[in-house]
């Protein structure tokens, strides 16, 4: 069926056909007649097998959707019922914002690719907090994770306080948290992933976890286009500061080896989808090796086919997302890998 539409949805704008598919997707769970049956039985994975323990929460399959996608919350149940073992939401920011001038998302075809230059528009802290609070109250049993940034505004200096704020407002109504470093589409944001203002931001929140009664995981969220000498300071920071684990890899900022038109390719923004997938199960590996498996690693960048998110369980990652390869393959993609890692 997706095979079928798909080439319809492809003729229009990215953005305006994502929300007017998770719009319908939303109110097909939540008010056609059978809907929730509907989609559970034609996509949900909840097969004796799958599940997996990681960083001390039970996931009921190892494959989630990663940040971007549903930055407000607004969707996690109708999402749940494709069969994702997991959301995450965001990223986040503690003030709403309208992220960058459009058109900011871009298909490049012939590559299976993305490129987007968001900018963390979202509704703010609050909104998603109060989103999460309700929906964990009628199904606590979703796992969510809360991808959280600084407002554009905010001066790296400062940078500190806006994770503090979100992770402080999210704390009750999350399984556990994103700091997304990485991505390309906030000016200087990257800059934070140099080694003294990473560790001072982690330690920070990990200070502020530790003093919760109950602790959340902090995972930290990395760019492909990190040097080996940088990953091993990020290995070294996570030890150090002893969060939780990290997710490789948000987008890249390389346009080498394209093949759709130049214009297309000259885009800003990050690049994800199939240019990404050895970038990606590179860095895994090499961090997984390079920490000798010290630390769990959820696998994202390209999976496209269940055999690309195997090689990335292969490589050292303990569970996996899917994004760009969601929105090319359609949500049987889900169903798909859970099959093939039985």
């Amino acid at each position: 069926m997706y095979r079928i539409i798909k080439p319809v949805f492809f003729k229009f704008d990215p953005e305006k056909v994502h929300h007017f598919v998770v719009r319908r997707l939303k109110w097909f769970n939540d008010y056609f007649p059978l809907g929730k049956t509907i989609l559970r039985s034609s996509f949900d994975v909840s097969i004796k097998g799958l599940e997996r323990e990681v960083f001390g929460i039970k996931f009921r399959n190892p494959v989630g959707l990663a940040a971007g996608f549903d930055k407000n919350g607004e969707y996690i149940e109708a999402l749940s019922n494709l069969g994702f073992g997991f959301i995450e939401v965001g990223t986040v920011t503690p003030m709403p914002q309208p992220g960058n001038d459009k058109p900011r998302m871009f298909r490049l075809q012939e590559d299976g690719a993305i490129i987007n230059r968001m900018g963390f528009n979202n509704k703010g802290v609050d909104t998603l907090a109060e989103r999460l609070r309700l929906l964990k109250k009628k199904d606590a049993s979703i796992v969510i994770g809360g991808n959280i940034g600084k407002n554009k505004v905010t001066p790296n200096e400062e940078a500190v306080n806006d994770y503090i704020k979100c992770f402080d407002r999210l704390f009750d109504v999350v399984d556990y948290f994103v700091v997304n470093v990485s991505s390309p589409n906030t000016p200087g944001l990257r800059e934070l992933q140099e080694k003294e203002p990473l560790t001072n931001l982690l330690k920070t929140l990990q200070e502020r976890n530790s003093k919760n009664g109950i602790s959340r995981p902090i995972l930290l969220k990395i760019a492909p286009d990190l040097t080996n000498e940088q990953l091993d300071d990020i290995v070294e920071i996570v030890q150090t500061t002893g969060i939780a684990g990290l997710i490789a890899t948000n987008t890249t900022i390389d346009r080498n080896g394209l093949y759709s038109a130049p214009e297309l390719v000259g885009e800003a923004g990050g690049l994800s989808g199939k240019p990404l997938t050895s970038r990606s199960t590179e860095v895994i590996r090499y961090l997984s090796e390079k920490s000798k498996g010290a630390f769990p690693i959820i696998g994202v960048g390209g999976i496209h086919s269940p055999e690309d998110a195997k090689e990335k369980l292969a490589a050292g990652a303990s569970l996996v997302q899917l994004y760009t390869g969601f929105i090319y393959e359609g949500p049987g993609l889900i169903k798909r890998i859970c099959k093939e890692l039985l």
